[in-house]
């Protein structure tokens, strides 16, 4: 048994925004979103494009959601089909922060996504009243103001809130779980990979060890846990408890942070060549953020996801290396070998890359004999300096000339995506 004594309890919330590209685009239009099939699609021109987001009605109606092709979406005179503003989206995304800025101090607000913040409200009693009134008076807020529905959880943690938020407010508007309620409304979950946290390989993992729900968790041995997960098993073990003690802003699961990319390419990859180019570009970019925050990572994946015309499927691998690396062709040449092992010289549509088990890039093994090594780092430095004072197009590899390369069509998209 846990002794909740123990732990903080506050009154953190979790406001999501509802279908929030599509409710952009409906404020914009002066839409109703409830009532409108909108479709926001990555771009109208392409007929194999995804849709990013979909109102209430366009889900409900016409079975269109986001992931949906747009050739998949019928011909009808009620659904409206928007290219995506990014740009716009952000802006809404800022106003949604200065109104929760009115209610709460800068370091009270974590913005954990485009449509997703957490607010602490402790100690706002009096000023505001009872914190679940706050919250939905916010809500009204945001409503009258931008035009944005929206449905937020609370809990007495970041964990507790976005669990409500994601488990139960999605679904009626507005949900507030305590410890009393970890029993009966978290134990039950299952599959694993519903709870916020757990991955498809972790749930896997736990599942290989006769875990299928949350209260499995709950119960299951702690030393177990730590001996298969490390850290990560402990963590894992407190929060089927609704024990979190994060920092509002930190991540809520430590050791799960990644560098990664993913795109989708805007025609079929037919020839090995044409991959390997765009997988250059994106080694690049993911070697450089790691980079620029001064992280390596032991562990590097790939993803590849075959086109349609090549009746889809794909496969998604990871290498583990015996040094840590934020060098972008050794990413590419372990990229390079599970490419190797694993393409069946299919049409590419999609290709995803990360590097995880991070480590602070000052624990590197740098010996002063390997003067190699520290130029490439040097090199990597320069070219990202270049890259961040005169824009990411400023210095680019060869295969990015090509018409195979990405990186100069998306330098002008925002997200990904038209501005």
């Amino acid at each position: 048994m846990i002794d909740y004594d123990k732990f903080p309890n506050r009154n953190i919330a979790c406001i999501d925004m509802m279908s929030f590209y599509a409710s952009c685009m409906a404020s914009l239009h002066n839409l109703d979103v409830q009532k409108v099939p909108i479709a926001v699609v990555g771009n109208l021109e392409r007929k194999g494009s995804v849709v990013l987001a979909a109102s209430p009605s366009m889900k409900k109606r016409f079975r269109v959601k986001t992931g949906t092709r747009m050739y998949e979406i019928p011909h009808h005179p009620d659904i409206k089909l928007f290219d995506p503003k990014m740009g716009y989206f952000l802006e809404m995304s800022m106003a949604v922060t200065r109104i929760l800025h009115k209610y709460v101090p800068v370091e009270a607000i974590h913005v954990y996504s485009i449509d997703e913040s957490f607010i602490d409200l402790t100690g706002t009693e009096k000023l505001w009243g009872d914190p679940v009134q706050t919250v939905k008076d916010i809500q009204k807020e945001i409503l009258e103001t931008l035009k944005l529905p929206s449905t937020a959880g609370m809990g007495p943690n970041m964990l507790m809130a976005k669990l409500a938020l994601d488990l139960e407010a999605k679904k009626t508007g507005f949900s507030k779980w305590t410890f009393e309620d970890v029993p009966t409304k978290l134990w039950s979950v299952s599959p694993l990979s519903e709870m916020w946290g757990i991955g498809r390989q972790t749930e896997k993992s736990l599942n290989n060890m006769g875990i299928f729900s949350v209260g499995d968790l709950a119960h299951a041995n702690l030393q177990n846990l730590e001996k298969k997960f490390g850290v990560l098993g402990n963590q894992l073990y407190h929060h089927a408890w609704g024990i979190d003690l994060s920092e509002m802003g930190a991540p809520i699961l430590e050791g799960q942070v990644s560098y990664g990319k993913s795109q989708i390419l805007l025609r079929d990859y037919n020839s090995r060549e044409e991959v390997n180019a765009v997988l250059l570009e994106m080694c690049e970019d993911v070697a450089r953020r790691a980079r620029e925050n001064y992280q390596a990572g032991r562990t590097i994946s790939l993803g590849i996801g075959y086109s349609k015309n090549a009746f889809g499927g794909g496969f998604q691998r990871s290498r583990t290396i015996d040094e840590a690396t934020n060098d972008t062709m050794k990413i590419y040449k372990v990229c390079m070998v599970l490419l190797n092992e694993n393409y069946d010289k299919r049409a590419v549509r999609q290709i995803s890359v990360s590097i995880t088990k991070l480590e602070d890039e000052h624990s590197m093994q740098l010996s002063l004999f390997d003067t190699k090594k520290w130029q490439v780092r040097q090199l990597g430095t320069t070219m990202d300096e270049i890259r961040t004072r005169y824009g990411s197009t400023a210095i680019l590899r060869a295969v990015s000339l090509t018409d195979a390369g990405t990186a100069i069509k998306r330098s002008k998209l925002v997200g990904g995506h038209k501005g």
